[in-house]
């Protein structure tokens, strides 16, 4: 159903279209990244300063590919430290509601045990964000507490690896 990659400097062009159709669908429920990270500099200079995170292996980013090879979603291992990461995604608009959030979640959970070495993942959202919310889940993250994300109410999630599917989706 999808593909990960790991992201890479050609990834870049596919990814900065990608973020433009869905900026206006992302910004129902995530904070807008801001004008600068759409146009052509920004985005190559927050690209390759992705990049350099993750070669230093602080971050893990992944683009998620469709059958077609296409971009419609990200899916991101970050600030990694003492065997554990927050996990953040976003899957486009016209890819939503048909399993490409939860299929890329047991996808970067696979990866995060068996290739980063990691043993437990933390994730946040929104409470007005029931979609994340149910793939969280679903994915057998446990609620863990209420927080604030950028001034709205939310809840934080915690999954112990051992506990994640090992399945192919």
């Amino acid at each position: 159903m999808v593909t990960l990659e790991r992201l890479r400097a050609d990834h870049a062009d596919a990814l900065l279209a990608f973020e433009r159709e869905n900026r206006a669908y992302f910004a129902r429920t995530v904070p807008d990244r801001g004008d600068a990270y759409f146009t052509p500099s920004g985005f190559a200079e927050r690209h390759q300063a992705l990049l350099d995170e993750q070669h230093a292996r602080v971050c893990h980013f992944h683009v998620v590919l469709d059958e077609e090879g296409s971009v419609v979603g990200r899916v991101n291992l970050m600030d990694v430290a003492d065997g554990s990461a927050e996990l953040g995604y976003r899957v486009g608009e016209r890819a939503a509601g048909r399993g490409v959030a939860k299929a890329a979640v047991a996808a970067v959970c696979r990866l995060a045990a068996d290739e980063y070495g990691l043993t437990s993942l933390t994730a946040v959202t929104t409470l007005d964000n029931p979609a994340s919310m149910t793939v969280l889940a679903r994915s057998r993250f446990l609620r863990t507490r209420e927080t604030v994300v950028d001034g709205r109410p939310g809840v934080h999630y915690a999954l112990r690896l051992l506990d994640a599917p090992r399945h192919t989706p």
